[in-house]
């Protein structure tokens, strides 16, 4: 249980934290850690980022917010998740999200920041932060889907499918959930010949071109969470979330 990282040409990051990987923050640091030695190893042409169970992940772990007293487990876990995400985005290589079940919140972060998304044909994605009280990963959502549907997608918690996301060209494959990590190393396996200099040189072309930048942009995002936070607005959400209301 934790992050397993198995390193080679194609580098693997496995996600393991029963029962539905909600990440408690030592988890998300832990997560950035097996990512950045990845793409430190110079060996490693393409990083799969994978998850085991029925979901890739379920974000936070709330719970573990509402019984820790004062605010030390949400900075913990805000911090976390900027730290996993920024390492999925500088990685020097690709990362390759293969996402299975659920896709929520901070695993949003995850798969927004990768460079590509392979998924299962039950795969949904989905924030409820509005529902938890909280803010952020909009700056992810924003690179998966057009810009009203983000907007609907944060107003009214509801999720989309992988096949939705296919028709938008940012989920490149759907496929059985029995082939979905092998489908994956497939993808990782055509990067990982072509030549490792160019490649990494590549990515770091890539980000900086992009228009936004999204650790700023998250960070931004996450200032209105602690906002939410000091006003009781986000212990009672999560209260509610922990009591099952």
């Amino acid at each position: 249980m934790g992050i397993d990282l198995q390193r080679g040409a194609v580098a693997e990051v496995i996600v393991d934290f029963p029962p539905v990987n909600a990440l408690p923050a030592a988890g998300w640091h832990a997560l950035a850690d097996a990512i950045g030695a990845a793409g430190a190893d110079e060996q490693t042409r393409v990083v799969v980022l994978a998850a085991e169970g029925r979901g890739f992940c379920a974000g936070v772990d709330i719970k573990e917010m509402q019984r820790t007293p004062g605010h030390e487990a949400l900075l913990a876990a805000n911090r976390g998740c900027a730290a996993a995400f920024g390492a999925v985005y500088d990685c020097p290589v690709p990362v390759i999200a293969a996402v299975q079940g659920f896709c929520l919140g901070g695993g949003v972060g995850l798969v927004g920041n990768a460079d590509l998304v392979i998924a299962a044909d039950d795969a949904t994605f989905g924030l409820p932060e509005v529902d938890r009280g909280a803010l952020g990963a909009a700056t992810h959502l924003a690179r998966l889907v057009p810009h009203q549907l983000m907007r609907t997608m944060v107003y009214t918690c509801r999720p989309v499918t992988a096949r939705e996301l296919h028709r938008f060209g940012t989920v490149l494959e759907v496929v059985p959930a029995a082939g979905l990590r092998r489908a994956a190393h497939r993808v990782a396996e055509e990067i990982a010949a072509k030549d490792p200099l160019v490649i990494r040189r590549a990515k770091e072309s890539l980000n900086g071109i992009d228009p936004i930048d999204v650790k700023r942009s998250y960070r931004f995002e996450q200032g209105f969470t602690f906002e939410l936070n000091l006003n009781g607005a986000g212990d009672r959400a999560r209260q509610r979330f922990v009591e099952g209301r």
